[in-house]
């Protein structure tokens, strides 16, 4: 099948403003659309720019927007889409460095302000420090999370304003606020009991819709938003 590929395109040592371009192809269904990249800017336009690593849906570097749906482009097959054209767009709220390329260092420094790392002064056991399986089924879901921002770039209310920690961070403080090993659980709290913080969720469930690892970050959001209302943690 012929595919028409329309990417965003926009290099700020050259263009005034952003653009398109389109690139016509041959594609088989199970292509995927990071297949279609690499293609367009193998035999096309060597100066196509975006990023991308392992292409096996885990390193999240590759995240955009696919026909208006944040995306990672290694994982999403042309079959999926049925549709012959389609559009490719940086993800939304982040600063476009060049073509599909955005400023991640917005969405890191939000995670790394919610303590994204085990906490525990307590003297270490001989051994591991045990854990039940209930204990981690507790908090299971949000360790799959690989960092690609697709649920923080869909929120709205991060596209308001980069101030708003976002879906992520919140999710990486998750992890280890229920965590039964961790001790800062009431600091991270704090900090998401923010004006910026956990209370600028509106539960409009897109982050949940596009993780690519079908992470329930809205009902992760919604565990930590009771924690800090109830006062303790579960």
């Amino acid at each position: 099948m012929q595919v028409t590929l329309r990417v965003f395109r926009f290099n700020p040592e050259t263009d005034k403003k952003p653009h398109y371009e389109s690139y016509k192809m041959d594609a088989e269904p199970t292509d995927r659309v990071l297949d279609l990249l690499e293609y367009a800017k193998n035999y096309f336009d060597g100066t196509l720019s975006f990023r991308r690593s392992c292409a096996h849906g885990v390193c999240g570097s590759d995240a955009v927007r696919i026909n208006g749906r944040n995306r990672l482009a290694c994982k999403v097959l042309v079959k999926e889409l049925k549709s012959k054209k389609i559009t490719v767009e940086p993800i939304l709220g982040l600063r476009v460095i060049k073509d599909l390329i955005v400023d991640m260092e917005p969405f890191f420094e939000h995670y790394r302000s919610v303590m994204p790392y085990l906490v525990n002064d307590e003297p270490p056991p001989s051994r591991e420090r045990i854990q039940s399986a209930e204990q981690h089924a507790r908090f299971d879901d949000t360790t799959k999370c690989i960092l690609c921002a697709c649920c923080t770039t869909s929120c709205p209310s991060f596209w308001s304003g980069e101030d708003y920690v976002g879906p992520a961070a919140i999710v990486a403080a998750h992890r280890f606020i229920f965590d039964s090993r961790d001790r800062a659980g009431a600091e991270r709290l704090k900090i998401l009991n923010d004006s910026f913080g956990v209370f600028r969720c509106h539960t409009i469930f897109n982050c949940t819709e596009c993780c690519p690892r079908e992470i329930e970050v809205t009902r992760a959001i919604g565990e930590v938003k009771k924690a800090i209302a109830s006062g303790k943690l579960d």
